[in-house]
């Protein structure tokens, strides 16, 4: 019976088309993405980890920049018709990225320039993409659907970099970017053959002046989603830089090749995928689950960085997938459920812009920091990050308590 709890949500048609979908796009979306990264760290320059920073800081700022448009669009377009637009507009990029890639034109620039229009598309993609589950299955099994969304795409995150490896190794990396191209058409098969009768409509919000901003002011008159926000900046700023510590120990530390590359980023998906059952078993999302899940995510960064051997630092990228994935989904569910469904829309798009708009900050410091001062030494940044974020939640949990305990005695 845990099992059926786990898995509820797939009772639902709508779900289960979607995820179908989903699954074989997120395979293809993490093949492009271990590609990218070898592209440039060995084939357009000599290990430069600063300009893989570079190109993370461009596909993730469009996040932050167009914030309050991405928001906006989630809570008043049609979300089914927004989602087609923006996958199928990855999709020509990452066919267009591949051509030139497997002809040899490629410079980096190109891949800058793809990187940020890729970030643009993903920046209206990500918050309707997460609202759109509560059309697909409603409120009551909303947790779960989250958790099962996160499988889903750390199950393909654990298959596309290794599938990667092996197309770079055997065929070249321009074919690891055709195939994400070729992936978005299921997804889009996903989204024609939903039952729209059997949708449940999120509230539309009205277009009122001040629109945009009211997602800040709404986040900033709560103290929780203030906490869960700074929790989500320290990690998603310095910790969350998984293609700079993970291309940078394999090819400067561990002297491996494209398929333990490879390897390495399908075995902390292992990790996540666990974190994301987790989730999925949990009746409801708790505060204390983004504590330990923030001091897991700075042990687990502590172990990799002090790794003397590549199935050490390999093992240590599970604990450090599970941590993340239990602050992300954690944080994601408890700000859903707890957000007017008419503001999720901007709720989502703020959370998406702190957790991954601070990448263009964090990003080029780790790649410094991995240049200069080693590949140990940027996991280090990414420790102190999850402990500090621990430190939040702990204060949080602390604020909560005496305000319960306040109001107690005056009761």
């Amino acid at each position: 019976m845990a099992g059926a709890g786990t898995f509820r949500s797939l009772r639902n048609y709508n779900y289960r088309v979607w995820a179908a979908g989903a699954l074989v796009s997120n395979t293809g979306t993490w093949m492009q993405r271990a590609a990218q990264d070898w592209l440039v760290l060995t084939e357009l320059t000599r290990h430069n980890a600063s300009t893989v920073g570079v190109v993370m800081a461009l596909q993730f700022g469009p996040q932050l920049l167009l914030m309050p448009w991405t928001g906006f669009a989630a809570d008043h377009f049609d979300q089914r018709r927004l989602l087609v637009a923006t996958q199928a507009t990855m999709g020509v990029l990452a066919l267009v990225l591949g051509l030139l890639t497997v002809t040899g034109l490629v410079q980096l620039w190109h891949v800058y320039a793809f990187a940020f229009l890729f970030g643009c598309a993903a920046a209206f993609d990500a918050p309707v993409r997460q609202t759109f589950v509560a059309e697909l299955v409603g409120d009551g099994e909303l947790s779960n659907a989250i958790a099962l969304n996160s499988t889903s795409f750390n199950a393909a995150r654990m298959v596309g970099p290794a599938v990667a490896g092996i197309v770079i190794a055997s065929i070249g990396t321009g074919w690891a970017f055709l195939l994400n191209a070729a992936s978005f058409m299921a997804v889009l098969g996903s989204l024609a053959m939903l039952r729209t009768s059997e949708l449940r409509p999120n509230a539309r919000a009205h277009r009122t002046k001040g629109g945009m901003t009211e997602g800040f002011r709404y986040v900033w008159s709560r103290s929780d989603l203030r906490a869960i926000m700074i929790m989500l900046f320290l990690i998603g700023t310095f910790g969350l830089n998984f293609p700079i510590f993970i291309s940078t120990m394999a090819v400067s530390v561990f002297h491996t090749d494209a398929r333990g590359f490879g390897l390495l980023s399908s075995t902390m998906a292992i990790g996540t995928i666990s974190g994301a059952l987790l989730a999925a078993g949990r009746a409801r999302p708790r505060f204390v689950s983004l504590l330990l899940g923030a001091a897991a995510f700075g042990a687990g960064c502590t172990l990799a960085a002090l790794a003397p051997s590549y199935w050490l630092f390999a093992g240590s990228l599970v604990l450090i997938g599970v941590a993340a994935l239990t602050v992300t989904n954690t944080s994601n569910a408890m700000m859903q459920l707890s957000t007017e469904p008419r503001m999720r829309g901007r709720v989502m798009a703020l959370r998406l812009g702190v957790a991954l708009g601070g990448t263009p900050i964090g990003a080029p410091i780790v790649g410094w920091v991995a240049d200069n001062l080693g590949p140990r030494w940027a996991l280090g940044v990414g420790a102190a990050a999850g402990f500090a974020a621990a430190l939040v939640a702990a204060r949080a949990m602390s604020a909560r308590t005496r305000r319960f305990t306040a109001n107690e005695t005056r009761a």
